[in-house]
């Protein structure tokens, strides 16, 4: 049986991984700031939870699984929170997503 987890465990830390790289791809290769803001944020949530769950898996019922839970809960409320905040600022201040043109903004936009 602990093989069995084990190998369980470095699959969803590989899977994290990959997750995580492609958002840096994503970032990377992206056109403009709010598309970039979205393959930052839904791989590192996910990159990062997905790593998580490995590292319980690895550490079995202990404090430190209730420990990672934790963090895990946090990430999953505060990441996708944080981006929001981000790109509603961004719109706020009067960046504009690409290829929009302005007649497509609402009539208090212009």
């Amino acid at each position: 049986m602990s093989v069995i987890i084990d190998i369980l465990a470095g699959a969803f830390l590989a899977l994290g991984t990959v997750s995580v790289l492609i958002g840096s791809f994503g970032i990377w290769r992206l056109p403009d700031f709010y598309t970039r803001l979205h393959a930052a944020g839904i791989t590192d949530t996910s990159g990062l939870a997905l790593m998580l769950i490995g590292m319980m898996l690895l550490a079995g019922w202990t404090l430190v699984t209730v420990k990672l839970l934790f963090v895990l809960l946090l990430i999953l409320l505060t990441s996708p929170t944080a981006t929001h905040a981000l790109a509603n600022a961004a719109y706020t201040v009067g960046l504009r997503p690409l290829g929009v043109p302005e007649q497509d903004l609402p009539e208090k936009e212009r």
